[in-house]
C-alpha cells in the first residue's frame, strides 16, 4: 500500500477517534452526570451498542460523506487526508477548551477547503436533496443545521409530557427513570454509530478507492469495525471533558432530564442515519439539554454562557477547519 495512503487512512482512523472525543462521549454523558451508571459501566455500553451501530444500519451515511468532494483519484488522497488534518487538529483543539464542538462541521470544512484549492467550485459537490436523501455540501449542512433544532425541540415536548405522567409518582419514579436510561442510552449510542462511524467509513473506502486498492463503494470487512473500535476508544480515552459540559456546565439534569435528552437525541438521530443524513451528535444532546431547562420553566437556570460559547464554536468551525485543510494542502503539494 502507498504511504500516503496508510497515513492518510490512518487520519481516518483518527478522526473517529477525536469524534469519539466529542460526539460519542454525548451518548453517554446524561447517564454519568445523573448517577444511573458509573463511568466503567457507561462506556461498555457505549462500546457494544457504537460497534452494532454501523454493523447493522447499513452505509447511507458513508456514501454521503464519500460524495462530499468531487476529484481525480490522483488529487483524492491529498485532499481527503488535508481535510482529516484539519478536522482532528480541530476537534482536539475544542476538546482541550472542553467545548462541545462539531466533528461533522469540522470535517465538512476540510474536505472543502482542499477541494477548493485544489480544484475549485467544480471540485466540490454541492448538491442538496434527492427525496429525502442529503446530497453532497448543501444537504449535508442543511441537515447539521436542522437536527439541533429537532433535537431540542423534542426534548421540550418529552420533558413537560414526563413530569406530567410523573406528577403523582412515588419515589419509584426515580427508579424507573434511572433504569430508563440505560435502554435510552443505547438506543443513542446504537444510533451515534451508525451515523458518525459511518462517517470514516466512507472516506476510508474513498481513500481505499482513490489508491486502486479496491474496485467499488463496498467498504472490506475490517473497515467498519475498525472505525467503530476507534470511536469507541476516543470516547474511553477522553471523553470526559465533554460529558462534563453537557452534563452539567449546560443545565443540571435529573434522572427523568436524561431519559427525555437520550429518547430525542436517538429518535433524532436514528432518523438522520437512515436517510443518509450526517449529523452532530454534540449538536443535537446539547440542544436537547437547553430544550429540557426550558421544558421545565427554567431557562433561567439554564448556563447561557457556556451555550453562547459553544454556538461560537459551531459557527466558527467550518471555516475555521477550511482555512487550515487550505493551508496544510499548500504544504503536502510544495513538498510534492
Amino acid at each position: 500500500m502507498d504511504p500516503g495512503l496508510t497515513v492518510a487512512i490512518a487520519l481516518a482512523l483518527g478522526f473517529a477517534a477525536t469524534n469519539g472525543l466529542h460526539d460519542a462521549s454525548n451518548s453517554i454523558a446524561t447517564l454519568v452526570a445523573t448517577r444511573a451508571a458509573t463511568p466503567f459501566q457507561a462506556i461498555v455500553l457505549a462500546t457494544i451498542f457504537n460497534l452494532l451501530g454501523p454493523l447493522l444500519l447499513g452505509a447511507a451515511v458513508a456514501d454521503t460523506i464519500a460524495g462530499i468532494v468531487s476529484v481525480s483519484d490522483a488529487d483524492a488522497i491529498a485532499v481527503i487526508g488535508s481535510g482529516l488534518v484539519a478536522a482532528v487538529g480541530w476537534n482536539l483543539f475544542t476538546w482541550r477548551l472542553a467545548l462541545p464542538s462539531s466533528s461533522s462541521h469540522a470535517l465538512v470544512g476540510g474536505l472543502v477547503g482542499a477541494a477548493l484549492l485544489q480544484g475549485g467550485v467544480d471540485a466540490v459537490n454541492w448538491g442538496g436533496f434527492d427525496g429525502l436523501h442529503p446530497e453532497g455540501v448543501l444537504g449535508t449542512l442543511a441537515v447539521l443545521a436542522i437536527s439541533p433544532v429537532l433535537g431540542a425541540l423534542a426534548a421540550y415536548l418529552l420533558i413537560r409530557g414526563l413530569r406530567r405522567a410523573g406528577r403523582r409518582a412515588t419515589r419509584r419514579w426515580d427508579t424507573v427513570t434511572a433504569n430508563g436510561q440505560w435502554v435510552t442510552s443505547a438506543a443513542l449510542s446504537f444510533s451515534h454509530g451508525a451515523n458518525d462511524a459511518q462517517k470514516s467509513v466512507g472516506l476510508v473506502v474513498a481513500l481505499l478507492l482513490a489508491g486502486g486498492e479496491i474496485d467499488s463503494l463496498t467498504p472490506p470487512g475490517w473497515v467498519i469495525p475498525a472505525c467503530a473500535a476507534a470511536l469507541t476508544l476516543g470516547t474511553a480515552l477522553g471523553g470526559w471533558r465533554i460529558i462534563r459540559t453537557v452534563g452539567r456546565r449546560i443545565y443540571r439534569i435529573e434522572s427523568v432530564d436524561g431519559l427525555a435528552s437520550q429518547s430525542s437525541s436517538a429518535a433524532v438521530i436514528f432518523g438522520a442515519s437512515v436517510v443518509g443524513a450526517p449529523t452532530s451528535t454534540t449538536q443535537v444532546v446539547a440542544s436537547s439539554v437547553v430544550g429540557i431547562g426550558a421544558g421545565r420553566g427554567r431557562p433561567r437556570h439554564v448556563h447561557w454562557a457556556i451555550v453562547r460559547a459553544m454556538a461560537v464554536a459551531w459557527v466558527t468551525t467550518l471555516p475555521a477547519a477550511a482555512l487550515i485543510a487550505m493551508a496544510v494542502f499548500g504544504v503536502v503539494q510544495w513538498l510534492g
